[in-house]
């Protein structure tokens, strides 16, 4: 059994999460949350919503967000779109300017830098009741809005998040960012119901004003600040529901560089929050699913991330040793001759595989259901292709670095 013992328990950890997921996501209360009818557009009791789009250099994304917004079925006179330039060194705000006359848009400069300074910007400018926050890279569906307000009925609700996918994805890269996204929109639809949700994402979240502005405002967070949002919500005794209906499509990193750099801030974000300023909520069933599994769980994830990549690492070093030690002395012609016939049988099989292939299959079935109950359009078969092949090559690279960021004090780049 060797090295492998020491993956056992991670992997049974990982099968017990996707199961919890799996379960709840079956659940009479998930159900429901999918059931949920959207809004009328033409209901009386709609609530007063301001979108607010930070944008630091995004001249190239930014019309394109703003007419997703414009384009929304709700209200003209209940929708507002608040663009803030944060000192944008770029024509970003020569693009924003073509929407100056326009009734629903308001245009805002931020000399802070830093996408908490835009954001709250937005949030003193606006008075709607709800007000939401997407990336200026970003797009919105024209029912998503009308898919999410309905959560609010529940005044425990403190913000609402959509389902997230890749927007237009070009390469293998693209693709199993999209499938992990997917993946995604069923594991925030289960843990919505048992309060296990840590991160309103960027790409449309909508939260309530009132509350938003009670606690202070948006953070720097160590650049996180929409996770950082979200466990502060619920510390202050408020749940995030999930509206997997509402999609909204984002830009992914085309290239691993560029992907890992995104997630290194992310994981790094992650550990920072968790580690110095909510550790308190870590294994509190007090904060229901987020502090007794979720939170948890995450930082569990990240060292196993690692550990199993390092011990893959080691048995793919020690095989070639083995199999360069075997072939010594043995004629290259000899060792290249097509004697041997290739058999099933010979396959390797192990308790370590079949956990591990457990993983991948209950993460495929995951990803599946996950763009079922969103009505992603597009096909999952590059995506899960991707997912298989390349997640656990490349994830290991940023769970590494960031982990070195946070052991070593070290701040990255935003960008």
């Amino acid at each position: 059994m060797g090295l492998q013992a020491l993956a056992y328990p991670f992997l049974f950890v990982a099968i017990f999460f996707e199961a919890f997921v799996l379960v709840t996501f079956l659940s009479k209360d998930a159900r429901a949350a999918r059931a949920r009818k959207p809004a009328r557009r033409d209901a009386p009791d709609l609530p007063s919503v301001a979108v607010i789009v930070p944008c630091w250099n995004e001249a190239r994304t930014v019309g394109a967000t703003v007419e997703s917004l414009l384009a929304l079925e709700y209200p003209a006179e209940k929708l507002e779109v608040v663009l803030v330039d944060n000192a944008s060194s770029d024509d970003t705000p020569a693009v924003m300017a073509r929407y100056a006359a326009h009734p629903q848009v308001t245009l805002l400069r931020e000399e802070a830098r830093g996408k908490h300074n835009a954001v709250n910007a937005g949030i003193r400018q606006c008075e709607a009741e709800i007000v939401g926050c997407l990336d200026a890279d970003s797009f919105v569906e024209p029912s998503a809005l009308l898919a999410m307000v309905p959560c609010f009925e529940n005044p425990s609700i403190g913000a609402t998040t959509a389902a997230m996918s890749v927007h237009e994805p070009g390469n293998l890269l693209q693709h199993m960012q999209n499938a992990e996204y997917i993946f995604g929109i069923a594991r925030a639809n289960a843990l919505s119901v048992v309060h296990g949700i840590h991160v309103t994402p960027g790409p449309f979240s909508l939260y309530r004003r009132a509350l938003v502005q009670s606690l202070g405002g948006f953070r720097a967070a160590y650049q996180t600040e929409d996770l950082e949002m979200a466990l502060r919500l619920q510390r202050a005794g408020y749940k995030i529901a999930n509206a997997p209906a509402a999609r909204v499509y984002t830009k992914a990193p085309a290239t691993v560089l560029k992907l890992v750099k995104q997630r290194t801030r992310w994981t790094s974000g992650y550990l920072r929050n968790v580690l110095n300023d909510y550790r308190d909520m870590v294994g509190s069933a007090r904060y229901g699913a987020l502090g007794a599994i979720t939170l948890p769980l995450g930082m569990l994830a990240i060292g196993s991330g690692i550990l199993l990549f390092a011990l893959a690492l080691y048995q793919v070093v020690h095989g070639l040793v083995e199999a360069v030690s075997l072939r010594a002395g043995i004629p290259l012609s000899y060792a290249l001759a097509p004697h041997a016939s290739f058999g099933w049988f010979y396959l390797p099989a192990s308790l370590y595989t079949l956990l591990a292939a457990l993983t991948v299959l209950i993460a495929a079935a995951m990803i599946v259901l996950g763009k079922r109950i969103s009505r992603t359009p597009g096909s999952l078969t590059a995506g899960l292709f991707g997912y298989v092949l390349l997640y656990g090559l490349i994830a290991p690279l940023w769970l590494i670095r960031s982990t070195a960021d946070v052991a070593l004090g070290k701040t990255r780049a935003w960008r």
